[in-house]
C-alpha cells in the first residue's frame, strides 16, 4: 500500500526589493536637489528670493535656456549629442539682426534664420546618420564652422538698433510675464507630446534604447537620426532669434554658455525617470535647478567666477549621477 503526501507545496514569498538611502537619493536626487536650493536660498533671503518679480526673472532667464536644453534632449534621445547648438543659436540670431538692419522685413528675417538652423541641423544628422560620423566629431565640426560663419555675418562686431517690432519678441509681455517665458513654455508642451505620444517619438527613444534591434524592427533608424538633428537645429535657431531680440542686439557668441548648461540640464534631467533616459520634464527640473542656483548666488552676492566653478561641479554631478541610474537598469 502507497500514501501520498497530501501536504500543499509550501508557498513562495515574493522578493521585496531593498531599499536604500544610497537609491532614493539616486532616484530623486534632482528633484530632492531643487526642493533644497530653493528653501536655502529663501531662507537666505526670505524678502526677495520667492517673490513674484523674483520669480519671474527666473523664468525669464531661463527661457532662452530651456529651449535650447529641450533641443539637446530630442538629439539625446536617440543616443547622439549636438555641441552646435549654442553656436547655431548665435548664427541664426546674427542672421536675422544683419537681414533687418540691411531693410529686410523682420518676419522674413526670421524665417531665413529658422531655415538656416534647419539647414545646419540636417546637416549635423547627415554627417552622423549617413556619414557615419561619431556625433561628437561631427558635432565639434560643425560648431567650429557655424561660429565662423556668424563672425562673417556680424563682421566681428555687435548689432545693434534692431527694429521694434523684433525686439517685442524678447521683451514684450503679456500678463506682466516675459513672452519669451511663454514661447519656452510652449516649445517644451510640445516637444513632450511629441516623445510621449507620437510614433515618431517612440521611435526616437527606441533608436537611443539599441539602434540595431530597432533597424531589425523596421524602423529606419537613419531618417529617424537625421530628424531629430533637423528638429534639434530649427528648435536652436528659435532661441537664438529670441535671445537676439531680449538683449536688442546679436554678435557671434551670444548665449555660448548656453551649450554647457543645456547638457547639464538634459543629465540632470536623466535621473529624474525610472529608465535613466533623456525626458523633457526631466530636462526642465535641470533648467530649473541652473536657474535657481544662478539667481540664487547672485542674490547672496557669490563672485561670478565662483559660479562657474558650481556649474562646473553641477555637470560632474548631473554626468555621475546619470551613470548611476544607468547601471541600475
Amino acid at each position: 500500500m502507497t500514501t501520498t503526501n497530501t501536504q500543499p507545496p509550501p508557498t513562495k514569498v515574493p522578493a521585496q526589493p531593498r531599499t536604500s538611502i544610497g537609491k532614493f537619493l539616486v532616484q530623486g536626487g534632482t528633484t530632492i536637489a531643487l526642493i533644497a536650493l530653493v528653501l536655502f536660498f529663501f531662507a537666505m533671503r526670505p524678502d526677495v528670493f520667492l517673490s513674484f518679480t523674483n520669480v519671474r526673472n527666473i523664468l525669464f532667464q531661463v527661457s532662452i535656456l530651456a529651449i535650447i536644453a529641450g533641443a539637446q534632449t530630442v538629439v539625446m534621445v536617440v543616443g547622439d549629442f549636438d555641441l552646435s547648438l549654442a553656436a547655431t543659436s548665435s548664427l541664426a540670431g546674427a542672421v536675422a539682426a544683419s537681414l533687418m538692419l540691411g531693410g529686410v522685413p523682420t518676419p522674413v528675417a526670421i524665417l531665413v534664420a529658422l531655415v538656416v538652423g534647419l539647414l545646419i541641423g540636417i546637416a549635423n544628422g547627415l554627417l552622423v546618420a549617413y556619414l557615419n560620423l561619431t556625433a561628437f566629431v561631427a558635432t565639434l565640426a560643425t560648431m567650429t564652422s557655424v561660429i565662423g560663419l556668424a563672425y562673417l555675418v556680424t563682421e566681428g562686431t555687435t548689432l545693434f538698433n534692431l527694429p521694434g517690432d523684433f525686439t517685442t519678441l524678447g521683451q514684450g509681455r503679456f500678463l506682466n510675464i516675459p513672452l519669451p517665458v511663454y514661447i519656452a513654455i510652449a516649445i517644451s508642451v510640445i516637444l513632450w507630446a511629441v516623445l510621449r505620444f507620437t510614433t515618431t517619438g517612440r521611435k526616437w527613444y527606441a533608436v537611443g534604447g539599441n539602434a540595431e534591434v530597432s533597424r531589425l524592427s523596421g524602423v529606419n533608424v537613419r531618417r529617424g537620426r537625421l530628424l531629430a538633428f533637423a528638429v534639434a537645429g530649427l528648435i536652436s535657431a528659435i532661441g537664438g532669434i529670441l535671445l537676439a531680440a531680449r538683449l536688442g542686439s546679436a554678435s557671434a557668441v551670444q548665449g555660448s554658455d548656453n551649450l554647457l548648461f543645456s547638457v547639464a540640464a538634459v543629465f540632470l534631467g536623466m535621473t529624474v525617470i525610472k529608465s535613466g533616459q533623456a525626458n523633457l520634464v526631466g530636462t526642465m527640473v535641470g533648467v530649473a535647478i541652473i536657474g535657481v542656483l544662478s539667481n540664487g548666488l547672485n542674490i547672496i552676492g557669490v563672485n561670478s567666477y565662483v559660479q562657474q566653478v558650481v556649474t562646473g561641479l553641477i555637470i560632474i554631478a548631473a554626468v555621475t549621477l546619470s551613470s548611476l541610474k544607468t547601471r541600475e537598469r
